[in-house]
C-alpha cells in the first residue's frame, strides 16, 4: 500500500528518530513499534537473574535503613513478617504468573485479558501510571541513594556536603546520556555487579555477626528493649503487621522477574506456544532470587538494629539510607568501606538502567496496539529525554530523599503486586483449581490490605501514580485523535471466492458499495442497488459487489483484515469484514483492490444521518458514524497521489 512521502530530516532529527526501541529486543513487542529481530539465544537462568537481581537485590542498600525508621526495635520482627509475605504470598503469586504469561507481558496483560473493549484499555492504562512510577521511583530512588552513600563516605563527606541534590541529578542525567547514546541490557555486567555486591555484603554480615558473637551484651540489650517496650512475642507481631506496609519495599523485583523470561534460554524443544523450560527457568529464578533475599534482609535488619544506634538512622544521621555501608566502614576500615560504597554505588546506578530499560519495553508492549503512541514514541532518544525530565521533576519533589520516596515507590509495588495477584485468583478460578484460588484470595486480600494503608499514610505515591495515570491517558487519547485517520490494517487477505469476484468485477469496473448489513434479504439489496443507481445517475447495465464491515473490538487500533465472499438470494455478490473501524476496513480493501488488479475501484456510499461532531465521536469511539468522509480522508491519508486514489461517491 502507498504511502506519504515526507521531505528528507535533519541530522538532529533523523539521530533523535533513529530506529525504533532496542530495549523491545526479544521483548515479544508487537505492533509498529516492532523491529524484525534474529533469533534470541537466550541465557541461562541464573544469569538472567543477576539482570533482575540489580533492582531487587540492591535495595540491601536503603532497605535496612527504611525498617529500621519504620519498626524501631522491632525491625528484625517486622522483617520476617515481611520475608513470609515474600515466600508464601509473592513467590506463589509470580510463579502462577510466569504460567499464565510466559512471554514477558506480565500481570497486566492477564488482566487485559478479563476486560474487553474500552474498559479494558482504560484499566491497562491505569496500571501502566502505576508502572510508571514504579520504575521511575527506581530511578530516582536509587539515584538518591547512591548520591547518599557518596556523599556520607569518610573520605568525601567535607568535599561534597549539602551536594546530595545536584550528584543525585547528575546520576540521573548520566543514565540519561547512556540511553541517548545506545544501551543494550548487559548480562554479563549484571552478573558481574551482582556477585560482587553480595560478596560484599556477606563480609559485612559475617564482620557484624562476628562482632555480636564478641560482644554479646548487644543481644541482650536489644531483648531486654524490645521486651519492655513491647511487651511479649504476640504484641510484637500486631506491631509489626501494622507497620508492615512501611516494609514493602523489599518486595520489589518480582514483576521485573517476570519481564526478563524472554531472556531465558529454555529447553531446545521449548516453543513460542508451550516454553515449558522457560517457564521452569523462570520459577527457579523467582525462587533463587526470593530466598537470598529473604536471608540477606533477615540477617541485615538484625545487625544494622543491633549494632546501630538508633539517632543514626533519622535524617542526617551517618547510618540514613545507607546502614549496612556504615556497619561496613565501623568494623572493616575505611579502606573496605570505600570498596563497599563503590560497589553499592555501581548497582544502585544500574538499578536505574534496568528500571529505565523497563520502562522503554513496557509503553511499546500496550501503546501501539490501541493506537497510543506519538510516532515520536517510536524511538528510544525521545522517549529517554521525557523519561529523564519527569526523573528531574520527581527528584526535584522529593529533595532527593531516600526516606520521602519510599511510599511512592513502594505504591507502584504494591499496586502491581495486587494486581497480580488477583489475575492469577481469577485464573486459579477459571481453571477450577478451588485450594489455589482460595490461597492466591488470601494472597490478594493482605497485599490489597498493605496497599490502602500505604497509600493512606504515605499518599505521595497515589498522588504521583495518578499524574501518571493523567498523563497517559491525556497523550494516549490525543494521539489516537492526532492517528485517527491513519490506515491501520496491518494485512488484507481475499478467500477464493472474493478473490474471484474481485478479479472477475476488474474486468470492466470495479464498483463497490458499502452497505450496512440489517436483514440481508433480497429486497435490502435490491432497494440498494436502485438507491445507488438513482443517486449517483448510473445505468442499469452496471453491476456492484456488496462491501459489509461488522465491527468488533473498536477499541483496538490495527489488526490484519480477511475477507470473505459470499453470494446471497442467488445473484448478490456480498465481501464480508470484520474489523475495529468500517472506514478503515474499506479504505484498507480498495487499496489492495487497486495493488492486487491494477484498476482503480469505484466505492458508493449513502450520506448518513446526523451532525457531523456526533458522527466523528461515534467513528472515534466505536468504530463507526461518518463513514463516506472518514473513508475518503484516510485513502487521501494513505494515497498521496490523486491520480492513483480509489475514488469515493456519496448520494
Amino acid at each position: 500500500m502507498a504511502t506519504t512521502e515526507h521531505p528528507a530530516p535533519s541530522r538532529l532529527r533523523s539521530w533523535m528518530l533513529e530506529g525504533l526501541s532496542d530495549m523491545g529486543k526479544g521483548q515479544g513487542v508487537t505492533g509498529p513499534h516492532a523491529t524484525p529481530e534474529p533469533p534470541h539465544r537466550g541465557q541461562a537462568w541464573y544469569r538472567v537473574m543477576c539482570l533482575t537481581g540489580v533492582d531487587y537485590f540492591s535495595t540491601l542498600g536503603y532497605q535496612p535503613g527504611i525498617a529500621a525508621l519504620a519498626a524501631g526495635l522491632l525491625s528484625p520482627v517486622a522483617t520476617v513478617v515481611l520475608v513470609v509475605v515474600t515466600l508464601a504470598g509473592a513467590l506463589p503469586v509470580y510463579r502462577r504468573v510466569a504460567e499464565e504469561s510466559p512471554h514477558g507481558e506480565g500481570s497486566i496483560a492477564m488482566l487485559e485479558r478479563l476486560l474487553t473493549f474500552w474498559k479494558g484499555k482504560l484499566f491497562v492504562l491505569t496500571l501502566l501510571g502505576f508502572a510508571a512510577t514504579d520504575f521511575l521511583i527506581t530511578i530516582t530512588l536509587s539515584a538518591a541513594d547512591a548520591s547518599t552513600h557518596l556523599v556520607e563516605n569518610p573520605h568525601l563527606t567535607d568535599a561534597l556536603h549539602g551536594q546530595r541534590m545536584l550528584i543525585t541529578l547528575l546520576l540521573v542525567a548520566l543514565l540519561g546520556a547512556v540511553f541517548l547514546k545506545g544501551f543494550l541490557e548487559a548480562i554479563g555486567v549484571a552478573v558481574a555487579l551482582v556477585a560482587t555486591y553480595l560478596a560484599l555484603n556477606a563480609v559485612v554480615v559475617a564482620a557484624g555477626f562476628w562482632h555480636v558473637v564478641t560482644a554479646g551484651h548487644v543481644v541482650t540489650d536489644w531483648s531486654h528493649a524490645l521486651t519492655a517496650e513491647h511487651g511479649n512475642v504476640f504484641a510484637m507481631v500486631g506491631v509489626s503487621l501494622l507497620v508492615f506496609p512501611k516494609l514493602a519495599l523489599g518486595l520489589s523485583g518480582f514483576e521485573t522477574g517476570v519481564a526478563v523470561m524472554p531472556h531465558m534460554k529454555g529447553d531446545p524443544g521449548d516453543t513460542e506456544e508451550h516454553p515449558a523450560g522457560r517457564i521452569r527457568d523462570t520459577k527457579k529464578l523467582l525462587t533463587t532470587a526470593a530466598l537470598i533475599m529473604s536471608v540477606f534482609l533477615i540477617v541485615t535488619s538484625f545487625l544494622t538494629t543491633v549494632l546501630i544506634p538508633e539517632k543514626e538512622f533519622e535524617s542526617g544521621g551517618q547510618a540514613n539510607g545507607r546502614a549496612l555501608a556504615y556497619l561496613a566502614h565501623a568494623y572493616l576500615g575505611n579502606a573496605f568501606g570505600t570498596v563497599y560504597d563503590v560497589s553499592t554505588i555501581a548497582i544502585l546506578w544500574f538499578a536505574g538502567a534496568s528500571a529505565m530499560a523497563g520502562l522503554l519495553n513496557l509503553m511499546p508492549r500496550y501503546l501501539p496496539r490501541y493506537g497510543m503512541a506519538p510516532h515520536w514514541a517510536r524511538a528510544v532518544r525521545p522517549m529517554v529525554l521525557v523519561f529523564t525530565l519527569i526523573a528531574f521533576l520527581v527528584t526535584w519533589v522529593f529533595d532527593a530523599s531516600v526516606d520521602a520516596q519510599g511510599g511512592a515507590y513502594a505504591t507502584g509495588v504494591l499496586v502491581l503486586m495486587s494486581s497480580a495477584a488477583i489475575a492469577v485468583t481469577i485464573a486459579a478460578r477459571r481453571a477450577g483449581q478451588r485450594g489455589w484460588t482460595v490461597t492466591f484470595g488470601v494472597v490478594s486480600a493482605v497485599l490489597l490490605y498493605v496497599t490502602v494503608v500505604n497509600v493512606i499514610e504515605r499518599p505521595d505515591g497515589v498522588k504521583i501514580g495518578a499524574c501518571f495515570i493523567a498523563g497517559i491517558i491525556a497523550v494516549s487519547l490525543l494521539s489516537r485523535l492526532a492517528r485517527a485517520f491513519e490506515l491501520r490494517v496491518t494485512d488484507v487477505t481475499l478467500d477464493p471466492l472474493a478473490d474471484r469476484f474481485v478479479r472477475d468485477a476488474a474486468s470492466r469496473k470495479l464498483r463497490f458499495i458499502a452497505n450496512e448489513p440489517d436483514r440481508r434479504d433480497r429486497a435490502e439489496y435490491r432497494d440498494k442497488i436502485e438507491q445507488i443507481r438513482e443517486d449517483n445517475d448510473l445505468p442499469a447495465h452496471e453491476d456492484f459487489v456488496f462491501a459489509e464491515v461488522t465491527v468488533t473490538d473498536p477499541s483496538e487500533f490495527e489488526g490484519r483484515l480477511v475477507v470473505r465472499g459470499e453470494v446471497l438470494h442467488g445473484r448478490y455478490r456480498v465481501l464480508t469484514l470484520e474489523s475495529s473501524s468500517i472506514p478503515n476496513a474499506l479504505a484498507a480493501l480498495l487499496l489492495h483492490v487497486r495493488d492486487t488488479t491494477g484498476c482503480t475501484p469505484h466505492i458508493y456510499f449513502e450520506w448518513t444521518e446526523g451532525g457531523p461532531f456526533a458522527n466523528f465521536l461515534r467513528f472515534f469511539l466505536f468504530g463507526q458514524g461518518e463513514v463516506a468522509p472518514v473513508t475518503r480522508e484516510v485513502l487521501r491519508e494513505a494515497e498521496p497521489d490523486p491520480t492513483r486514489r480509489p475514488r469515493v461517491h456519496t448520494g
